[in-house]
């Protein structure tokens, strides 16, 4: 019995720790289940808003495009267009016909609303007041026909809408930019709903625009708030105020609130093009997904101890490991074939630096020379490669900035040097030619004093001229206060690699001269093989597989 007991409280222990283990797994599979979820949507919705409003932009460009303006007085001005409108199937509120009407023009308004039919032919301010239009001096922005006409709009036409704090801006940056332009959200009608009011300049023979096609919109179908199955609730960044954002309910009603500082932030923000502005859309989860994951995995964690037994457990063990192992499987397979590309492309890169390092050691160590100063310039070679590999290794081989080459650690007598020049990405073979180049400039400055009995000061500058794919950089180092008998001459190596190797790795050419008072050595290349873009997108592509 204390045997069977033993193996029962085993068992228990064992069911006890795998419904541990399987409630940790399903917490974290549901977080990113419901963030991979959760993304997916959001991206939808906001493609799904710009579909929309790039529907509505066209109409309306379509709308002024097609626009005939033989007299921009009259009122019925939108009646050849209700086929092409309404062809759209868009959701505008009120499409107006908005006539720039000088104060001369204002009588025969008058009398062409009223023929018109529209009860109110007076010309009025945008709230409906009387408007006094005998000391106006300049041309006003009047509403002169609506589409559709019914018992709620027909009033409209007549008002001058040039003094409304927020369509007078819309006009007046559609004018300036002749293209369609959106206001800020607005009360459509009084104690109507937000939406925003597209308007489109119309222009005659090709001159300053002499109206306006406008569409209103109701914001809550712009911003398609109306789904109860959706994951997350949209909210429109007042594009005035920081502070405050724009929220539809259930119903389509959207009111404006205030931003929490301290509330949780939205879980993502996407940015919509709409009559010329972004508009940014904030998302905000309508579940807590981390507390929906903690009662899944509390819900998993009860069911495995409540079926704690050795069969069910070596069945959900089972299950669960061949799960896993079929997803290692094709990690692994997966990694082995990164794995084999890097390999190739690391033997490849390596027998590039061994066959550098072979030509440093034999150019070094060749016979005759003394020991003593080819050990020295050995390790400063071999140092300044180690140095530039490791620059390349901490880039992952994308390239090295031109000025991290300076580093103390590889330049001999780097105190002494003066480095300026643009911040450039060098390649992998050009910086390798470069590391070693100004080791060798910098190691055979004098070790003495120079003829003035100060050590030389050494400039180190590059620049870039012309243009792409013709741009050319240009390298001068120069060691003031230096003369031919004060500084040490180049080695064979050196010579080698200042006038031939560099030059010709880089495909360009080099000279080195003495002024009267100092040492200069040009290199002159084609900054298509400084950069290299053929290397760095081979590895580009290696990293991304």
């Amino acid at each position: 019995m204390v045997r069977l007991g033993f193996i029962i409280g085993f068992i228990a222990l064992v069911g006890a720790l795998l419904s541990g283990l399987a409630a940790y797994r399903v917490h974290d599979q549901e977080l990113t289940l419901d963030r991979i979820a959760m993304a997916r949507a959001i991206d939808v919705h906001a493609s799904l808003v710009q579909d929309r409003l790039t529907e509505r932009e066209l109409l309306a460009r379509v709308a002024s495009g097609l626009f005939h303006t033989p007299s921009v007085i009259k009122a019925d001005m939108l009646q050849p267009l209700r086929a092409s409108i309404y062809a759209f199937k868009t959701d505008f509120v009120v499409a107006g016909w908005i006539a720039r009407l000088k104060p001369g023009e204002l009588d025969t308004a008058r009398a062409e609303l009223a023929r018109a039919g529209f009860p109110n032919p007076s010309i009025r301010s945008y709230d409906d007041s009387p408007r006094d239009t005998s000391a106006l001096t300049r041309p006003i922005d009047v509403l002169m026909d609506v589409e559709p006409r019914n018992a709620r709009t027909i009033s409209f036409p007549g008002r001058s809408l040039d003094q409304n704090p927020v369509l007078e801006r819309m006009f007046m940056q559609a004018m300036n930019e002749g293209k369609p332009v959106a206001s800020d959200p607005i009360p459509l009608s009084l104690h109507g709903p937000i939406g925003l009011v597209l308007a489109a300049p119309v222009k005659q023979d090709g001159g300053s625009p002499v109206g306006f096609v406008t569409f209103s919109y109701e914001l809550a179908s712009l911003m398609l708030t109306n789904d109860d199955l959706a994951l997350f609730s949209v909210v429109l960044k007042d594009p005035q105020r920081a502070d405050q954002e724009l929220i539809a309910d259930d119903r389509g009603a959207v009111s404006e609130r205030a931003v929490n500082p301290s509330g949780s932030p939205p879980s993502a923000v996407r940015t919509v093009t709409f009559g010329g502005r972004d508009w940014s859309l904030g998302y905000y989860a309508k579940t807590n997904a981390a507390k929906r994951a903690k009662q899944t995995a509390a819900i998993v964690a009860a069911i495995g101890c409540a079926l704690t037994g050795i069969i069910c457990g070596l069945f959900g063990y089972v299950a669960y490991n061949n799960l896993r192992l079929s997803r290692e499987i094709q990690v692994r397979i997966g990694f082995e074939r990164r794995l084999t590309a890097v390999i190739d492309e690391l033997n490849h890169r390596v027998k590039n630096i061994l066959a550098v390092i072979q030509s440093i050691v034999t150019r070094t160590l060749r016979h005759g020379s003394n020991i003593d100063v080819a050990r020295e310039l050995l390790i400063g070679r071999i140092h300044a490669m180690s140095n530039v590999v490791s620059l390349l290794s901490e880039s992952r081989w994308q390239g090295v900035n031109l000025k991290g080459l300076f580093e103390a650690r590889a330049i001999p007598h780097s105190e002494r040097i003066a480095v300026s020049g643009p911040d450039i990405a060098v390649s992998a073979r050009a910086a390798q030619s470069l590391s070693l180049l100004f080791f060798e400039l910098a190691s055979h400055s004098d070790e003495g004093l120079s003829l003035v009995g100060k050590h030389p000061h050494i400039v180190a500058h590059w620049e870039v001229t012309g243009e792409e794919p013709d741009a050319i950089f240009h390298f001068r180092w120069e060691e003031f206060n230096t003369s031919a008998a004060t500084r040490r001459e180049d080695s064979d190596f050196g010579v080698i690699l200042l006038d031939r190797v560099a030059p010709e790795a880089l495909g360009g050419t080099s000279q080195r001269y003495f002024t009267d008072v100092s040492y200069v050595y040009e290199l002159t290349a084609p900054m298509v093989t400084v950069v290299d873009m053929t290397e760095r997108d081979r590895t580009e592509q290696l990293s991304r597989r």
